[in-house]
Formats: structure tokens, C-alpha cells, sequence
């Protein structure tokens, strides 16, 4: 094909792919200089999370644009492998560089929000609900440390909590002659195990937050039956001796999945006060802006479930491994989530 045909046949094809392009472009690059003090005209260059969110909002590819792109590629190979002139040459390598960059620039802005969140969006979210926070945690450990030490005291009290049946099996588990700690006999492998932790611990986490729509009664009931149940095993196995076995075992992945449920249950309080109590809004829009804040906080709140879960899995049923090993990566996990929620994103905060 000549080079007159090839031009004739892709002008428009170019001419249309130039144009949005240049639309995207003077949007990518406007965002990045827009003033940040407009009375003294002092222009501050964004942050990872502001130009993130303006490329992800802005810049529109349109759809297509991946096929357009491989063909556009297919049309640069075609003009060299021919010989065509270094003019349309020059001119459809500059149009795939730059269309290559936009493309690829978008791509990585997934991960850029992804690690944006986890560095310092999730831990800022949870301290803004820290009133909540701190109403569930009181809720969840403080029925948790009653029923723990109750039960040293009064053992017949964990029936209130379980039935027979259920304690058998959980006598079982830790026994310190099993062959493997907190599994049932008819248990399955690590990733077997893996999968059922994570569908425990998210369905505890969602019943938890979900049922605050109950005018937050849903997460108050949740929490307390939650908090009186893992304290009444964990008191038990203490108060009959299996504490050695018990302790090792869920010291690694405690701090993660008590965490999670906690966090759990102040998502579902915002939901649920946010119908008792919706200031100057209605209650739908009240509930909705709630919703979005709630389950913001909830997308790192399931990543703990899993975390735990994975921990729970690999790590806490491994045999041989010193107690005083475990108990020193589970303080370790408390402390570093602790100064994760307390410190994380606050540089940012404060810009």
C-alpha cells in the first residue's frame, strides 16, 4: 500500500486518537498544577492520593482504547517495515508513546490507591470513628475479661454461653495430647483450614456490621455474645489446665482477628446511629454518607480477617515451635498494629 493510500485510509482514525489524547493530557497535567493557596498563588504539586483519584476521575480513555492502542502499534510497525516517509514515521511514534503513558499511567493508579489505603487511608478512617471504636471495643474485651475471669472463679458458668456438645469438642481441640492444636479430628489441610477461618471470620465481621442497622442494637448484641463466648473458651481452657496449649495457639493471629471485630462493630454503630441521630440531614442521607465511611473502613477490616485467617492457618497449628516464640510474635503483632492505627497517615493528615 502507498503511503498516500495508508495516510487517507487512518487520518481520521489518528486525527481522533491526537485529539482525545490532547483532551486527556491537558487534564492530566492541569490537575497537577492547580493552585494550592490561590490568594498568594502558591502552587503545591499533589499528593500520591490527590492525583490518583483526579487521573481516575478526569482522564476518561473512552471505550476501546486498549484495541485502538494495539492497533495503533500495528500501524507504527506498518510504516517501518515500508519505509515511509520520517515524518508520519515520527508522527506515530510520539502518538504511541503517548498514548502508551496514559494508558499505562492509569493502570497503576489501582495500586497507587491500593497502597494509598492501606499506608494511611485506613488508619485515618478508623481514628476519625475513634468515638466508636472505643464504644465497641469497650463492649467486646470488657464482656470478654468478665467472662475470662468469671470463669475461674465459677467454671459451670461457660454452659451459659455453650452447650455440652460444644465444649466437648473444644476440650478436644486443645488437648495437649491431639496432634494438632484447635482442629477437630475431622479436619482438613492448612489451605482447607485457611478457607474456613476466612468464612468464620468475615461472617462474624459482616453479622457484626451489618446488624447495626438494627439502630445499632444488631452490633451491641453481636459484640457482647461474641466477647462472653471466645472469653468463656478462653477462660475455661484456662481454668482446666489446657492454657499452655490454648494461649500458643491463638496468640499470633489474635490481634488481627479481635481487632477486625471490634472495627466491625463501630462500621455497624456509624450505620446504626446515623439513623437515631442524622443532624440536619434526613435519615436516608444521613445513613448513605455513614454507609460510604463505614464501608470504606470495612475494606481493610476484611483484609484483617484474612490476614488472621492465613495466620491462623500456617502459622498458629505449626508444631515444635517454642511457646515463648509465639507469644513474642503475638505481643509483636499487638504493638505494631497498635502504632499501625495510631501513627499511619498522620504526615499526610497533616498536610
Amino acid at each position: 500500500m502507498k503511503q498516500t493510500d495508508f495516510e487517507n485510509k487512518y487520518q481520521s482514525f489518528w486525527a481522533e486518537l491526537e485529539n482525545r489524547l490532547n483532551i486527556n493530557l491537558k487534564a492530566y497535567t492541569g490537575s497537577m498544577n492547580q493552585p494550592h493557596n490561590k490568594a498568594v498563588g502558591v502552587k503545591k504539586s499533589p499528593s500520591i492520593k490527590g492525583l490518583a483519584g483526579r487521573l481516575n476521575s478526569d482522564i476518561d480513555l473512552g471505550k476501546g482504547f486498549p484495541e485502538n492502542y494495539r492497533l495503533l502499534c500495528h500501524h507504527l510497525s506498518l510504516a517501518r517495515s515500508r519505509h515511509y516517509s520520517p515524518l508520519l514515521v515520527d508522527r506515530l511514534e510520539k502518538l504511541v508513546i503517548n498514548t502508551h503513558q496514559l494508558f499505562y499511567k492509569r493502570k497503576t493508579h489501582l495500586l497507587a490507591s491500593v497502597l494509598i489505603y492501606f499506608t494511611s487511608g485506613f488508619a485515618q478512617s478508623v481514628r476519625k470513628q475513634w468515638r466508636w471504636v472505643a464504644l465497641s471495643g469497650s463492649l467486646f474485651f470488657g464482656t470478654f475479661f468478665a467472662m475470662l475471669i468469671s470463669l475461674q472463679f465459677y467454671p459451670d458458668m461457660i454452659y451459659t454461653v455453650m452447650s455440652g456438645e460444644e465444649i466437648a469438642k473444644m476440650v478436644s481441640m486443645y488437648n495437649p495430647q491431639t496432634d494438632i492444636i484447635g482442629r477437630g479430628r475431622d479436619s482438613g489441610s492448612d489451605f482447607e483450614m485457611f478457607g474456613f477461618y476466612i468464612f468464620n471470620n468475615t461472617g462474624i465481621g459482616l453479622k457484626t456490621f451489618a446488624s447495626g442497622l438494627l439502630l445499632g442494637i444488631g452490633s451491641v448484641i453481636t459484640l457482647v455474645f461474641n466477647g462472653l463466648t471466645i472469653g468463656g473458651v478462653a477462660g475455661y481452657l484456662t481454668f482446666i489446665g489446657y492454657g499452655e496449649t490454648f494461649w500458643p495457639f491463638v496468640s499470633g493471629h489474635s490481634a488481627m482477628e479481635l481487632s477486625a471485630i471490634v472495627l466491625s462493630g463501630a462500621a455497624g454503630f456509624m450505620l446504626g446511629f446515623s439513623i437515631i441521630m442524622p443532624g440536619r440531614k434526613s435519615r436516608l442521607r444521613a445513613l448513605r454518607d455513614s454507609a460510604v465511611k463505614a464501608v470504606y473502613m470495612m475494606y481493610g477490616v476484611s483484609t484483617m480477617f484474612l490476614i488472621a485467617a492465613f495466620i491462623e492457618a500456617y502459622w498458629s497449628s505449626m508444631a515444635g515451635i517454642p511457646a515463648m516464640v509465639k507469644y513474642s510474635v503475638g505481643i509483636v503483632s499487638w504493638l505494631l498494629l497498635i502504632a499501625y492505627f495510631v501513627f499511619a497517615g498522620r504526615r499526610n493528615a497533616a498536610r
